[in-house]
């Protein structure tokens, strides 16, 4: 059987605690992760049917097209998952909750024309997911739906760049040790206040997608604004002669 060889970036996930559910349980939170991770895609501009997807039981490895820009696995795709999965747990009940572990990295994959994959980078991925820096990570976080490994050359062509929507400060350098593979990665914990790169935790009841500005008013003031918040104007008081 004839197969291709292409380089193809690989988002793999893995279900927190998804054994010792029960099978309707288990059903339930395979249906929430395909869902949310197909809405993901869709809102990051990624075919999802154009994607060759590999069922794992208790998660999923999506092979993303070849003219798909890596960084968009990054953000906003990490970000509308996590915030998706977070949205889905806050309503359901402990049994439907659904928390991933989530690994991604680039290579070149063998295709067949019957769509299976194979090749070194699923290798790379399934030992990421094991990582025990991923699981701590995440069981350390316990507000968040995701925490994310990149492996170093997925790190390296799409976070120090710039990118709108990524920042570098977001990912931790990790070691990783799992069975064969031995390697760096890069750790993110995407919408909590204890982010491993150092980020600063939100106040309490927050929006994650909140943001602040600052700017200079006249007479002296400053303005503060907030995303979905109010607008005021601080600065010394005026003296008499200048109030209307």
């Amino acid at each position: 059987m004839h197969q291709t060889q292409e380089y193809r970036a690989i988002l793999a996930t893995d279900i927190e605690r998804s054994s010792g559910r029960g099978m309707i349980a288990l059903r339930a939170i395979r249906e929430t992760l395909q869902s949310e991770l197909r809405e993901a895609a869709g809102q990051s501009g990624i075919d999802w049917d154009a994607c060759l997807r590999i069922d794992s039981g208790d998660g999923m490895h999506l092979i993303v097209p070849s003219d798909v820009p890596k960084a968009r696995l990054v953000y906003p795709l990490l970000r509308e998952l996590a915030t998706r999965l977070r949205a889905h747990n806050r309503l359901a009940g402990p049994p439907a909750q659904v928390r991933v572990r989530l690994a991604l990295h680039a290579g070149d994959v063998d295709i067949s024309p019957r769509g299976t994959v194979s090749g070194p980078p699923l290798e790379v991925t399934a030992r990421m997911l094991d990582a025990a820096e991923v699981k701590s990570a995440l069981k350390a976080s316990p507000d968040a739906s995701l925490a994310a490994l990149l492996s170093p050359h997925f790190y390296d062509e799409t976070v120090p760049h710039g990118y709108p929507g990524i920042e570098a400060g977001d990912f931790r350098k990790v070691s990783v040790a799992v069975k064969n593979y031995t390697g760096d990665a890069w750790l993110c914990v995407p919408h909590t206040g204890n982010q491993p790169g150092g980020g600063q935790p939100k106040d309490a009841g927050e929006p994650s997608d909140r943001f602040s500005m600052t700017n200079s008013a006249s007479r002296g003031g400053v303005v503060n604004a907030v995303q979905h918040g109010s607008l005021y104007v601080g600065g010394s008081p005026a003296r008499p002669e200048e109030r209307p």
